[in-house]
C-alpha cells in the first residue's frame, strides 16, 4: 500500500470533518481509516426517515444497474449499502497478488462511482478459505486489497477508499470442498452512503454519474 498516499488522504478527510457547527463548536472528528470494518458499515447514520427512504430508492436503482453490468449485487442495512462480490480468481491468478488485466476489466465499470468524493464511501474487503497457516491468509489478503486499492488510487479518487483484509476469518461455507474453497476466495466491495449523497437526499434530489446502462 501507498503509506505516503494514504497518510496524506488521512489527513485531507480529517480537515474536511472538522467543520464549525451552527453553535460556534466543531464537530466530532470521525477518521474511517481508524474505524472498524462494521463501525464504517454503520457511519454515518441517516436518522431522518424521509432522507432514509431517497437513499434506498437510489440504492436500489444503483443495485439494478450493477446487476446488469453482470455483478453480484445484495443490499444491507435496510437497503441503504451495496454489497458487490467478486470472485478472487477473477481478479487474481491462483496464490499470486498481482492484479490481472482481467481483474482490472472487472473493477473497471466501478470506478464513476468515486467521480465525486464523499457521495459514497467504499470498503474494500478481501478474503480467503482456510488454505495455510492464519499468517500466510493474512499476508495474502492483504497484498491483495492493498493491489486493488492501489488500482483504483491509479485511476481514480481514493479519498473515502478503505481496505481491510480479513484472511480465512469470514468463510461465507465451510472450507470442506474445493467449490466451497473457491467461493470464500472473494473481494466484498461496500458502497456505503457518505456525507455528500445524504446531504443530496436532504435537498430532495440524489445525482451522480452512473454506470452505463
Amino acid at each position: 500500500m501507498k503509506i505516503n498516499r494514504l497518510t496524506t488522504i488521512v489527513l485531507l478527510f480529517t480537515l474536511a470533518l472538522a467543520l464549525p457547527m451552527s453553535t460556534g463548536a466543531k464537530k466530532k472528528v470521525v477518521d474511517i481509516y481508524d474505524l472498524t470494518l462494521d463501525e464504517n458499515l454503520a457511519y454515518p447514520e441517516i436518522n431522518n426517515e424521509k432522507q432514509a427512504t431517497r437513499v434506498q430508492d437510489y440504492q436500489y436503482d444503483m443495485a439494478v444497474a450493477l446487476k446488469k453490468k453482470n455483478f453480484d449485487v445484495e443490499l444491507m442495512r435496510d437497503g441503504e449499502v451495496i454489497v458487490i462480490t467478486l470472485p478472487a480468481g477473477q481478479l487474481f491468478n491462483q496464490n499470486d497478488t498481482t492484479l490481472t488485466d482481467l481483474g482490472k476489466h472487472s473493477l473497471k465499470p466501478l470506478l464513476p462511482l468515486l467521480i465525486n468524493p464523499g457521495f459514497y464511501k467504499m470498503l474494500l474487503v478481501m478474503h480467503s478459505d482456510n488454505t495455510g497457516s492464519n499468517r500466510y491468509t493474512q499476508s495474502l489478503t492483504g497484498a491483495r486489497v492493498n493491489a486493488v486499492f492501489d488500482w483504483i488510487d491509479d485511476n481514480a479518487s481514493v479519498d473515502f477508499v478503505v481496505p481491510y483484509a480479513l484472511g480465512a476469518t469470514d468463510p461465507v461455507v465451510n472450507n470442506n470442498s474445493i467449490d466451497n474453497r473457491r467461493r470464500n476466495r472473494r473481494l466484498e466491495i461496500y458502497l456505503v452512503p457518505g456525507e455528500v449523497m445524504i446531504q443530496q437526499a436532504k435537498k430532495g434530489r440524489i445525482n451522480i454519474k452512473t454506470i452505463s446502462k
